[in-house]
């Protein structure tokens, strides 16, 4: 797979491997990891956060702003 990059980014790129003592390719393939694994974990907090909505556990928008105010008069 190939993915083509403006000539800013792959500058870009240049410049942060050559910083960090990583080739371009390994450096991409660590971008491309990270991306993809926060993605995944972004995916599965939605779903708890539905599951929570679901079950009804949720504070309203009233709740959460008596809580930061009680945080702010400690």
């Amino acid at each position: 797979m190939e993915v083509p990059l403006t000539a800013d980014q792959l500058s870009h790129l240049a410049e942060v491997a050559k910083a960090k003592g990583r080739t371009i390719d390994a450096l991409a393939h660590e971008v491309l990891s990270r991306y993809l694994e926060e993605e995944a974990r972004f995916e599965r907090a939605v779903e708890l956060g539905e599951a929570q909505l679901e079950r009804g556990e949720y504070l309203t928008h009233d709740q959460v702003s008596q809580r930061v105010k009680q945080l702010f008069q400690s």
